[in-house]
């Protein structure tokens, strides 16, 4: 597969990098015994770790900058991972969904980092973070009717096809991630000189997580201003 970070994206957040994780041949149906422990615990200690309300947390802020440089108001439309921390503050048992999307969750609370999850099954051609185009469309999780995402808006598409609204504000149903998935590319949104460390060691864990849980194998990617451009 192939993916590009647009030079047009980088041109509003320069610092921008994404790890990747290429997951192949899982089995997400298997029980995953350690992957809900880690869920629950790493929920658990993300909870802890927070004072005051997600979009408060110095960790957040940096996305919720980002979000506004690239044109989008962070307060009508939250990034993945202040959705997931302020379902994290409710409490209560962590949302189970599968092995895959549940170890994704999981080591993206632990260090607070989005992860997105693309089944590379539903993916023909690239897959690219650009601006919307004239003729891009998208069918929200859980269906209805499809949208026509605003001109230059943010997007993870494959082709005409967009797999994630606002940069990583609201998935596709085009692409979600089911027990009968077998190969996955998970992206690990972050900037260089602020959280580029903690965005290797989730893309890393979660690596791990696929080989030794689900019976995959990976390659793992990385890129940046200097290196938009990955392929494996």
């Amino acid at each position: 597969m192939k993916f590009e970070l647009s030079p047009r994206i980088l041109e509003k957040v320069p610092a921008f990098v994404v790890g990747i994780v290429v997951a192949r041949g899982l089995d997400n149906a298997r029980p995953a015994g350690r992957i809900s422990a880690l869920l629950a615990e790493y929920f658990a200690e993300a909870a802890r770790s927070m004072a005051g309300k997600a979009k408060e947390d110095a960790r957040i802020a940096p996305y919720r900058e980002a979000f506004t440089a690239l044109g989008i108001n962070p307060n009508r439309f939250p990034c993945s991972i202040e959705a997931l921390m302020s379902r994290v503050q409710k409490g209560g048992d962590p949302p189970s969904i599968n092995a895959a999307v549940d170890a994704g969750n999981a080591v993206s609370a632990r260090r607070f980092v989005p992860i997105g999850a693309h089944d590379l099954g539903a993916i023909s051609g690239e897959i690219a973070l650009r601006p919307a185009r004239p003729g891009d469309s998208f069918l929200p999780f859980g269906g209805g009717e499809r949208e026509d995402p605003e001109p230059g808006e943010p997007v993870y598409a494959s082709g005409s096809v967009v797999r994630t609204r606002r940069w990583m504000w609201r998935q596709s149903e085009i692409g979600k991630i089911e027990s009968s998935t077998r190969d996955i590319f998970f992206p690990i949104d972050g900037f260089a000189g602020v959280n580029e460390g903690e965005v290797l060691a989730a893309r890393d864990e979660l690596a791990r997580l696929m080989q030794d849980e689900l019976g995959g194998t990976v390659v793992l990617g990385f890129v940046d201003a200097k290196s938009p451009v990955f392929e494996g």
